[in-house]
């Protein structure tokens, strides 16, 4: 009887870069960079490493459930949105790059340096728990940022603060699912990275995702179907007319990840109970259509209203929101418009 032989080969180890090593090779291809911009992404990635561990251990640590107050929403906190938001406010606080940080949580915006000597300064808005209801029964959850240049021809944070979407320098959000999942872009493509929890480090695992342009699947909270508008309704019965899929997690990093790397439409439409729309404008809705947008898909407002070009009027704004594969989101907004 012949031994079968057992192949000792290896494969090939591919190259591992990390966030930082990554950060670097992007500061120089910019010979006038100082180096502000990037010390603000490493303490973004710090904050998510702090708060993937926070989550990790939320059950044992008995940081479930709500904190016992509302925030500038109205919106019941978790103890681990308050635990999350104060990481992000502190570690950000810490970069002397940072001139202002507006979160989700908080009514009004942290200004951190109000001098003007001349140094590029960066305001860094986040939601920094996004889904955190999915907490308690260990679903996705996700932090959301965007980052901007201060303006230095005004002393007012709202002139720096609410400017449109096309001026982030920045944005991007942190996955805490199976693996904790970075997506980062810096307005040239989007890139992916994994926390490797051996070495304590982002490592990317993928350079200019592009999104696939159609897939039968879309993402709505579809409780809320009998308060859509019309349009949204006609959408509904055509898709499953067609043989698409229903997918929602119930959180907006979550949902947005699949289609990113899958393909379909997301969709959060005016409601009875929200007309406007109610995903905020300046903490989820533009930096997840930056993201969108670099990897060649679409993010809408309404037919042929880019998220982007929104001119923010209040740091807390709501808004409508349609994005993924260019082709699904123009199957919305068709049906959207032969309603109007």
């Amino acid at each position: 009887m012949s031994i079968p032989t057992v192949s000792t080969s290896r494969p090939a180890l591919r190259d591992i870069v990390t966030l930082q090593a990554h950060i670097l090779q992007q500061q120089a291809r910019y010979p006038g960079a100082t180096g502000t911009f990037s010390w603000i992404l490493s303490a973004v990635s710090i904050c998510a490493k702090m708060i993937a561990s926070q989550v990790r251990r939320a059950r044992l640590e008995d940081v479930l459930g709500a904190a016992g107050a509302a925030n500038v929403q109205g919106e019941q906190q978790q103890k681990l949105d308050v635990i999350a938001n104060e990481i992000l406010l502190r570690m950000l606080g810490g970069r002397e790059g940072v001139a202002i940080v507006a979160s989700e949580e908080n009514e009004e915006p942290v200004i951190l340096r109000r001098q003007d000597d001349g140094e590029t300064r960066y305001c860094v808005l986040f939601d920094p728990l996004d889904g955190s209801s999915n907490l308690d029964i260990c679903g996705s959850v996700g932090t959301i940022f965007s980052i901007l240049r201060k303006r230095e021809d005004s002393t007012r944070p709202e002139d720096s603060l609410l400017q449109p979407g096309l001026e982030q320098v920045a944005a991007g959000y942190v996955l805490y699912g199976s693996s904790t999942v970075m997506m980062l872009t810096i307005g040239n493509g989007v890139d992916m990275f994994v926390l490797d929890p051996a070495i304590g480090a982002f490592v990317r695992v993928a350079q200019g995702l592009r999104i696939p342009d159609t897939n039968k699947c879309y993402s709505l909270n579809e409780g809320n179907r009998l308060s859509l508008p019309e349009g949204y309704q006609r959408y509904l019965q055509w898709a499953q007319s067609n043989g698409y899929s229903s997918r929602y997690v119930g959180a907006m990093v979550g949902d947005v990840h699949r289609i990113l790397l899958q393909g379909g439409v997301f969709m959060y439409p005016p409601t009875k109970k929200a007309p406007k729309g109610k995903l905020r404008l300046m903490y989820e809705a533009n930096p997840m259509a930056m993201l969108i947008e670099q990897a060649g898909g679409k993010a809408l407002v309404a037919p042929g209203e880019r998220i982007l070009e929104v001119q923010p009027e209040g740091i807390h704004q709501r808004c409508c929101v349609v994005l993924g594969s260019s082709a699904e989101v123009d199957a919305v907004m068709a049906q959207v418009a032969a309603a109007t």
